[in-house]
């Protein structure tokens, strides 16, 4: 028994040296670390009093600490940044959908202004600002070299002002000179209608009125074309389209899925991980889906293509989307003021992170380039020809009055859907699969 003590004696000893042989260095590191910490700390300290007292003019301290907030923020990545208490509230009203701007949500990319998208109806949307596009000057000044808030700070003022941008937009050799007039953006968020037998809802933003505006826009048209059984499917339209409210993207998405996962996000922490999955209920009542996305379509509309893709309730068509997979939370600071902190990743269903990569459409279709005005207008003039208008041509009387009227309406029809393609030729794509689908009647 006396052994056995002496035994178990030994091994607490050796149990205590070995813990303190382990714990003693890494005490020492983690004190020699925050020793580390409040030495940078003094360090700033001694910089802020040297510029308040010595730089050539005088500056509020106030702006010298905004500043190196900021500048921490934006450090980490191009979402990351400080919002003071203006740009708090003013961030409070866009998410309600109405403000005053250009209307173009912007990301910084090696030390330029890179438009994410314009926003469908806005100054910039109508002067032609397109996605993709770097900003460089703003009113003959040089944005490089900014933080994303200074160069937006420059894009401000009053409603009715004109702003000169200066763009660099790929496949152009000169740069471009873009005229704007500022204006109160007020965003509709969901903006539906029907295209022949197929209803197209075309989502700008996501906040407060998105998924609201999606039920209520889905409906009506419902309704017009005399029920779920005239509809032969619908098209999701999130071309340009930068994103917003998480909790939006969820409604949206939740819309037309029965169950399984929409999205999940995950931390640094695991127990900050969240998973968020759909509840029954298919507003498009089981009816085929075609979701639209392009090199604009950011954030929350990546959430909603990859939730319909990776479930194989949506065929996504277009081209890769933005590839914008973080999360941002908002967490308010003292003196009104805010921190848009990037917190997560989300990922798709299926397990894949965006992050970069964006959503790869299920089939590719690019938007041709906009024909010369003049090419146009002449393809309009020339007309077309066909056997009812040659002369001493006979009549076709094996149909009936009614049957005439029929094939000429599908013939309308038929000259409307060419013409989209004219004017839209991705929508059109999706609006002749949804026609395939439909021709293939419901699945059994």
């Amino acid at each position: 028994m006396r052994k056995f003590a002496v035994a178990a004696l030994g091994g607490t000893l050796a149990g205590v040296l070995l813990t303190t042989q382990v714990a003693g260095p890494l005490l020492a590191q983690e004190s020699a670390k925050n020793s580390g910490v409040y030495e940078q700390l003094d360090l700033f300290g001694d910089i802020f009093e040297r510029i308040r007292a010595q730089y050539v003019e005088e500056v509020e301290p106030k702006d010298l600490i905004e500043s190196a907030i900021d500048g921490m923020l934006t450090s980490l990545d191009p979402h990351s940044s400080y919002l003071s208490p203006e740009d708090a509230a003013a961030m409070q009203v866009q998410t309600r959908g109405e403000f005053g701007g250009l209307g173009i949500e912007v990301t910084q990319e090696e030390g330029f202004v890179k438009v994410v998208a314009p926003m469908d109806g806005t100054p910039a949307d109508e002067a032609g600002v397109e996605a993709g596009d770097f900003i460089t000057h703003v009113d003959g000044e040089s944005v490089l070299g900014l933080t994303l808030d200074k160069a937006v700070d420059l894009m401000r003022g009053p409603v009715g002002s004109e702003i000169l941008i200066t763009v660099v937009r790929e496949g152009r050799e000169e740069p471009l000179e873009i005229s704007i007039i500022r204006d109160t953006i007020k965003l509709t968020a969901v903006r539906p209608r029907r295209e022949g037998d197929s209803v197209v809802l075309r989502i700008t933003t996501f906040n407060d009125q998105t998924f609201p505006n999606l039920k209520e826009g889905l409906a009506e048209q419902v309704e017009e074309a005399g029920g779920i059984d005239n509809v032969n499917g619908f098209v999701i339209d999130l071309r340009n389209n930068p994103g917003g409210l998480l909790t939006q993207a969820i409604r949206v998405s939740d819309a037309f899925l029965e169950s399984g996962e929409i999205v999940s996000t995950r931390g640094r922490d695991p127990a900050d991980s969240d998973r968020y999955n759909a509840t029954a209920g298919d507003l498009a009542m089981g009816k085929p889906l075609v979701v639209l996305i392009n090199g604009g379509s950011a954030s929350a509309s990546e959430i909603v293509a990859g939730a319909l893709q990776d479930h194989r309730r949506a065929i996504v068509i277009g081209t890769k989307s933005f590839g914008k997979g973080s999360v941002q939370t908002v967490m308010p600071l003292k003196g009104d003021g805010a921190m848009r902190l990037t917190t997560a990743r989300y990922y798709t269903p299926s397990g894949r992170s965006i992050q970069s990569l964006g959503v790869s459409p299920d089939i590719v279709v690019a938007q041709p380039s906009r024909r010369p005005e003049a090419e146009e207008e002449e393809s309009v003039l020339r007309p077309s020809r066909s056997e009812a208008d040659l002369r001493g041509a006979i009549t076709n009387d094996s149909v009936s009055e009614d049957e005439r009227k029929i094939i000429l309406e599908e013939q309308e029809k038929a000259r409307q859907a060419a013409k989209l393609r004219d004017e839209d030729y991705q929508l059109a794509y999706a609006i002749d699969i949804l026609k395939g689908l439909s021709a293939l009647g419901p699945k059994e």
